[in-house]
């Protein structure tokens, strides 16, 4: 039996200015334009009369209020337990669209203007997906690439055993895995899997931006495949995801250092490393003649796991005893960030330690809570989540582990920042079920929801950032090897498994939201649209206009802006705001009382292979009751450019 498959992509951007961007965790990184749109890319699969729907986001963390509200507007053959929705996990992507409160600590609370945006956006792609459901052949094909990671936690990685360390000889996870839909021998879709965090750019970045795996999308839909995203054909062309695995403890910086390695600036070191991604996925798919053709069709299971209190066996703790885990609480060295890809704005005295807390932990809590020290020790304990939950919803506990199959690749899909070392032990866990080789099971983190870090134990006990993130605890990771197991092995017996009580949906809670921005209003003896200035210097072309607040009309689907060239008597957009080579800057200006005054700048980085001509811009907004649109002045690019 042939299955079927389809794709679909769409744009899930949202606010781009004065929101606060998601994943550094500063409340002074507030948004300040754009420099790449967001997008879903979402891959349905049919075999037998079952379903698969993967989707995956330009966006830094997917939480239960995306998935529960993406799965309810589906159609019906579409469930909790066959949608996968994950996360590239960028940096600079905009915050407010958690129903949980610590997420959205710097969005002024929860941006429903954002939320719609990614909701909508995801539903898009999945329906163009579903409706594309044809005839496909399935390949998967696996490489190394050595060059676009390091790892940022080696005290921590050094602690694991010998058994675990050799896998990783230069302390990163190489391994890069292309899944590959084909028609009539043609790909039309790809889905590219590697650990990589999406932290090429940094704290100090104001763009939103879909980071390094974003731009490897980019540059194989657009730069190469020709997709115009703007375009209104119903053949949407190759769409190429790149998705996410153990990439709890790697980062894109390879020299250690924010925004250094493999140079010193941040959009070229964003632009390299997913070049890097781009290239290697690009070579196995140019060998796809020798990949391995998938079949044996599709399976799923999922289950909701209280983390607050699983009772994990002697079979995998370790030490052979039994061991719980206990509810969430982040260690202190949690709130000082990874500092080899960016500190946060909650900095301890130390990166690693602070005494108050420490002596509170250990002489004070551990020793009144025999069963807390058990669970979380040695962590310095910093604010329980449980408690804070008591009054606003804070963090969640109830987490979806799923596990689902395609032909002979299984997908270990979780709701956690793994560590490579954690990923190595869960995918020999499942693989060990299936009897199946180990590089046909990935660990897919980022997943339907968000649970912070996942360590090993021993990880754990280095006490760094990401063990200080493993919220519930030493035995955590042994908790969710003891549930993949449980799903492996009822896959594998064709057993149905129960699912447990999902967390709460949260959706029909009043929440704060801030305020929309006022009217917008005109400079002295200037329009909104018209132009300030302009400035060409045979490589940059920039252009500054009277602008309107862009949290007016996000323009999903659409542009702020084009770059035209001139052909004949008309102009034809060669750029916009989704290409690399294009920024957009807004900035607020001092204006009455409860209105709004900005400028819009607009940069072209003329690309060496753009061809001689004549070129303009054309800036659209909406004030909120009319749309307009601006226009520059126009520019020659000559062969000298």
């Amino acid at each position: 039996m042939t299955f079927l498959a389809g794709r679909g992509i769409a744009d899930i951007t949202g606010e781009i200015a004065e929101i606060g961007l998601l994943g550094y965790g500063l409340p002074d990184q507030q948004a300040e334009g754009l420099h790449t749109r967001l997008r879903a890319r979402a891959f349905a699969f049919a075999h037998g009369g079952r379903r698969l729907l993967l989707v995956v986001c330009d966006l830094p963390l997917v939480f239960s209020s995306v998935t529960q509200a993406v799965v309810a507007r589906l159609p019906a053959a579409y469930t909790e337990a066959n949608v996968v929705i994950t996360a590239t996990h960028t940096h600079c992507g905009p915050g407010g669209y958690s129903h949980h409160a610590v997420y959205n600590g710097n969005t002024g609370g929860f941006r429903p203007q954002t939320f719609r945006a990614i909701v909508d956006g995801i539903l898009e792609a999945a329906r163009r997906a579903i409706a594309d459901l044809e005839p496909a052949t399935l390949r998967l094909n696996h490489g190394e690439l050595q060059d676009a990671s390091a790892n940022r936690a080696l005290r921590a990685f050094e602690r694991n055993p010998d058994a675990d360390k050799v896998h990783f000889p230069k302390a990163v996870d190489p391994a890069t895995t292309l899944l590959t839909i084909e028609r009539d021998a043609e790909p039309v879709g790809v889905v590219n899997f590697f650990a990589v965090h999406g932290t090429s750019m940094t704290n100090r970045n104001r763009l939103i931006s879909s980071d390094n795996k974003g731009y490897a999308a980019y540059h194989w839909e657009r730069r190469v495949a020709g997709i115009d995203y703007l375009g209104e054909s119903d053949d949407p062309g190759l769409i190429a995801a790149f998705a996410q695995t153990n990439a709890g403890d790697l980062s894109p910086n390879l020299n250690l250092r924010p925004g250094s390695g493999p140079t010193e600036d941040e959009f070229e070191n964003t632009r390299v490393i997913g070049m890097r991604q781009y290239e290697a996925a690009a070579r196995l798919l140019a060998a796809r003649d020798e990949a391995e053709v998938l079949e044996d069709g599709l399976d799923c299971r999922l289950i909701h796991l209280d983390l607050a209190s699983v009772r994990v066996g002697a079979a995998f703790t370790g030490d052979g005893l039994t061991h719980h885990t206990s509810h969430a609480v982040p260690g202190a060295t949690a709130f000082a960030g990874a500092l080899p890809d960016g500190p946060t704005g909650w900095r301890f005295v130390g990166a690693e330690r602070n005494l108050v807390l420490d002596v509170v932990s250990q002489q004070a809590i551990y020793r009144v809570s025999r069963r807390l020290r058990d669970a979380q020790a040695p962590k310095t304990l910093a604010g329980p989540v449980s408690l804070l939950n008591r009054v606003v919803p804070f963090g969640q506990e109830v987490l979806p582990i799923q596990l689902v199959r395609i032909g002979s690749l299984y997908l270990l899909c979780l709701p956690f920042e793994v560590t490579i070392v954690a990923g190595l032990r869960l995918r020999r866990t499942v693989a060990g079920v299936m009897g199946t080789d180990l590089d046909h099971v990935l660990v897919v983190g980022y997943a339907n929801a968000y649970g912070h870090y996942l360590t090993t134990p021993e990880e754990y006990d280095a006490q760094m950032y990401e063990g200080a993130s493993t919220l519930f605890g030493r035995w955590q990771l042994p908790a969710i090897q003891q549930t993949a197991s449980m799903l492996a092995t009822a896959m594998r017996d064709g057993r149905r498994v129960d699912p447990g009580t999902p967390a709460p949906d949260l959706s029909a809670r009043r929440r704060h939201h801030p305020a929309r921005p006022g009217p917008d209003e005109p400079h002295s003896h200037r329009e909104i649209g018209q132009q300030l200035s302009f400035v060409w210097d045979g490589r940059i072309a920039t252009a500054e206009f009277v602008g309107v607040h862009p949290g007016n009309d996000p323009r999903r689907g659409g542009t702020y802006f084009e770059v035209q060239k001139r052909e004949g008597l008309y102009w034809r957009r060669v750029a916009d705001d989704a290409d690399w080579s294009t920024r957009l800057y807004w900035n607020r200006l001092p204006s009455e009382r409860g209105t709004t005054r900005s400028t819009v700048r607009i940069q072209w980085h003329v690309p060496l292979e753009t061809p001689p001509g004549r070129y303009r811009f054309v800036y659209r907004g909406n004030t909120g009751l009319a749309r307009f649109q601006g226009k520059s002045q126009e520019f020659d690019v000559t062969d000298e450019s």
